[in-house]
């Protein structure tokens, strides 16, 4: 077997040789894969030696003419900017290459869009989810407003507004109808404060009809939540990750990009307390039940990999780094089928949290605590699913026998 160290490397990367391998085996590689990252540095150094330039010249331009090389040489893998991030990413961290810059706005349009990200990222403080969303709502708002290069918002009437709410909100559901509503608004308030439109027409885009409270929440069996732990392979180190993922989402109800946002030292095992960075970047403390707690020490003493990421949930695969929301929606989806329960979101399990605690008599202040909702209408919705609780509100029906 091939190891990484032994790949030689010639040319004006050599002198970052060792440190790229020692990097490699930090995030997790094999020495196979290892010696592989290390092969293409080589051959990357070679390709500048030959050019007579140095690394700092490995600009996007440069790296895709490096690729452009390398497929006509005849080479059939790391053929892509994907293949070459760990090499790049590592030569950027150390400051041998030049890092990315953002694209420079070209169009007015584009420049539009710019301002507008700044004034939601810093002005308004939004979080990263809610920027990208209006973003591409405002940017699909625009282009219907746009003749060749020009904007013409200054023309822009009531009308032109509620008619692409219509157009937007025809097949979609209640919900993305109303956030798109809301992204309308927050633009056309931009685009008036901003001298773009001469009239306020944030108030033009009509309201979409919804009645609060009205759906039922969509809990999950008891039994299907064992069935789910029940696949969980706790003698291995992603089965013991499964059950510490699953045992937050159904007993404290953390949404998904608050699980992967869980980090070591938000975890205060003498305190028996555990810090959520939730919705609109709040940091709030939620008590740490005792399974929850096992369930983390056991993925963390005998399931994570040993890693620098501070991030108490990682991949097992390299390079090792933060699990993302879709890995874990991904994941609960293949434990349903393996199950055979149907697919279950996330956001059921966190349904199941609300009614468990409801039904073991916790009173909704409590709960509203947990689920860290600012609205205590919000967690009312739950009193609905209690039906005992309901039976003996109930009247009996004239003439009936109950």
């Amino acid at each position: 077997m091939t190891l990484p160290s032994r790949v030689r490397v010639s040319g004006p990367l050599t002198r970052y040789a060792k440190g790229f391998c020692e990097e490699l085996a930090t995030q997790g590689y094999t020495p196979l894969s290892a010696a592989n990252q290390v092969r293409l540095m080589a051959h990357m150094s070679r390709w500048l030696d030959a050019q007579r330039e140095g690394p700092e010249a490995l600009t996007p331009v440069q790296v895709e003419r490096f690729l452009r090389a390398r497929r006509q040489q005849g080479y059939t893998a790391f053929l892509s900017k994907a293949g070459l991030a760990p090499l790049l990413g590592y030569l950027c961290t150390i400051g041998v290459v030049p890092a990315p810059q953002p694209p420079v706005a070209q169009t007015p349009l584009e420049h539009l869009l710019e301002h507008y990200r700044n004034y939601l990222e810093q002005e308004r403080g939004l979080a990263a989810s809610t920027v990208r969303f209006r973003l591409g709502e405002a940017r699909s708002f625009l282009a219907q407003h746009t003749h060749g290069e020009r904007l013409a918002l200054d023309q822009l009437t009531a009308a032109d507004v509620v008619r692409s709410v219509l157009r937007e909100c025809r097949h979609r559901s209640v919900g993305y109808a109303q956030g798109l509503v809301t992204a309308l608004r927050s633009l056309l308030r931009f685009l008036y404060l901003e001298g773009h439109t001469p009239t306020l027409l944030a108030n033009a885009a009509p309201a979409i009809a919804s009645w609060k409270l009205a759906p039922l929440p969509r809990a999950v069996e008891p039994r299907q939540v064992q069935a789910l732990l029940r696949r969980c392979d706790r003698r291995t180190a992603i089965g013991r990750r499964d059950v510490a993922i699953l045992t937050l989402l159904t007993r404290l109800g953390l949404r998904c990009g608050e699980v992967v946002a869980l980090e070591i030292d938000d975890i205060d095992w003498s305190c028996g307390e555990i810090t959520i960075d939730g919705k609109g970047r709040r940091h709030e403390r939620l008590p740490l039940p005792p399974d929850v707690g096992e369930a983390l020490v056991s993925y963390l003493r005998r399931g994570r990999p040993r890693t620098g990421s501070r991030k108490v949930f990682v991949r097992h695969r390299a390079p090792y780094g933060r699990l993302g929301p879709s890995a874990i929606t991904g994941r609960l989806y293949q434990l349903c089928d393996r199950a055979g329960v149907g697919r279950i979101s996330s956001h059921r399990l966190r349904h199941t949290a609300a009614t468990q605690m409801l039904r073991h008599g916790a009173p909704l202040e409590e709960i509203a605590e947990v689920l860290r909702h600012r609205d205590l209408l919000t967690t009312a919705t739950y009193a609905k699913v209690d039906r005992e609780a309901l039976r003996e509100l109930a009247r009996a029906w004239p003439g009936g026998d109950a």
